[in-house]
């Protein structure tokens, strides 16, 4: 059975990204410009029986939320005869969150801000230079998304508070779980070779969220793409961070440096996945850090409904930074369950976590996946993350324009807050549900 391009996607950032895409309603085209106007909207409503922690706010009880956005704008490129293609896109981005606010506290239920989302401009060099492939020089600079890899180091600059925390201080605009806004600020951005063998990215990123301190970043990347798979290594160089902002962690960002091996691929084995990635952190004033994982899936291509299923491990030092890391292939990835990821706890630090899934697609617009988490806390008396979690979730494409995404996800901590843990009042069972609607024009 031929799967939908959405659908193999299977991630609400990447959903999005493809369904944009594929439905920008073109204004003007000839055989060397094109100019598309863009809308994204996302809606969700969310419900949690347990509260958290974590923001200092919240009091033992449950949290009923709802969260949008919309992002408009326009975006085209413009052919320059021989010498390659400029392009570039604006756009604006509406956000807000409803009713009690996040279960973490994060944000209130106030959150309402439209501002920039998208002013960049690029070029890239067509078949100028026939050594690097076609486009295999592409320089854009301005506010933009950028990922590196699968998202382990960075997937955008995607974390989005409200007015939860320090009066307002870390307010985005709302869209907590949704991650309304995920451009960078500033961006300097050189992609060098093609779409296979070996190529390059050379960036500087700077980021206007206070809640990552407004981190300055430089970034080099060097990978190999091959059919098999892709192997990559990543230099990050993160030179300043504003103070008044940073957390104890984050202040060691000024100075610090991240390196990073990484592979993913079938290694020529059509139903197989395999991925890792090993990162390491010398920070100026503390010990060395480091965080991995190793992931192994297969899909049973043969069987009716296609089930894919697969298994990782992933391991974060107690004092890792998971800098700008985020959601790229799917649920669970960065954000590992939807309870513990998003509001619970661990965050990606001082933790070893493991994940089993199973995915089915018993139509061709439809997936089913079930996910188990298994959290370990390495040093306890940082607190307590022990604990266990379920999601279970449905990605179904109504049409080309609209995606539903239900889940419904069961989280047992270990520990309380007062034994150490985050979960506010007890360590009972929290049942956990979301809707999502998104849509594209």
């Amino acid at each position: 059975m031929h799967k939908s391009p959405l659908l193999r996607l299977s991630t609400l950032a990447l959903l999005l990204a493809a369904a944009t895409q594929a439905s920008a309603y073109e204004l003007y085209a000839d055989d060397n410009s094109h100019l598309n106007a863009n809308l994204e909207a996302v809606f969700g409503m969310f419900h949690s029986e347990e509260n958290y922690a974590i923001s200092g706010r919240l009091q033992q009880g449950s949290s009923s939320w709802r969260e949008g956005y919309i992002k408009y704008g326009l975006s085209g490129d413009q052919g320059l005869g021989g010498a390659g293609s400029a392009y570039g896109a604006f756009s604006l981005l509406s956000s807000g969150t409803w009713g009690d606010g996040d279960a973490a506290g994060f944000s209130d239920g106030s959150e309402r801000t439209t501002k920039i989302e998208d002013a960049y401009l690029g070029w890239r060099s067509g078949n100028l230079l026939q050594a690097l492939d076609e486009d295999g020089v592409d320089f854009s600079f301005g506010r933009q998304n950028i990922s590196v890899g699968d998202g382990f180091l960075i997937q955008g600059d995607a974390l989005n508070l409200g007015k939860g925390l320090a009066d307002g201080e870390f307010n985005r605009g709302g869209a907590y779980y949704l991650a309304a806004r995920k451009a960078f600020d500033q961006t300097a951005v050189l992609r060098l070779g093609g779409k296979q063998g070996w190529r390059s990215d050379l960036m500087w990123l700077k980021s206007d969220n206070r809640a990552q301190a407004k981190t300055e970043m430089y970034v080099a990347t060097l990978e190999h793409v091959a059919n098999a798979g892709t192997v990559g290594l990543t230099y990050i160089d993160t030179t300043d961070v504003d103070e008044q902002y940073a957390s104890p962690v984050q202040l060691e960002r000024d100075g610090m440096k991240t390196y990073s091996l990484r592979a993913a691929g079938n290694a020529g084995v059509e139903n197989l996945f395999l991925s890792g990635e090993y990162a390491k952190q010398d920070k100026p004033h503390t010990s060395t850090e480091d965080a991995w994982y190793l992931e192994a899936g297969w899909t049973f291509a043969d069987v009716a409904w296609s089930p894919n299923v697969s298994y990782r491990y992933s391991r974060y030092s107690q004092g890792y930074d998971p800098l700008f890391n985020g959601f790229s292939r799917g649920y669970g990835t960065w954000f590992q369950g939807e309870v513990a990821g998003n509001y619970a706890g661990p965050f990606n630090s001082n933790t070893r976590v493991q994940k089993v899934e199973l995915k089915v697609s018993p139509l061709e617009n439809l997936n089913i996946g079930l996910l188990a988490f298994n959290f370990d806390t390495i040093d306890r008396n940082l607190g307590n993350t022990d604990g266990q979690e379920f999601n279970l979730y449905a990605e179904w494409a109504v049409n080309e324009h609209l995606m539903v995404m239900p889940l419904v996800g069961l989280y047992q901590p270990d520990k309380s807050a007062e034994q150490g843990g985050t979960q506010l009042g007890s360590n009972s069972n929290n049942l956990y549900s979301q809707l999502v609607f998104a849509t594209s024009f």
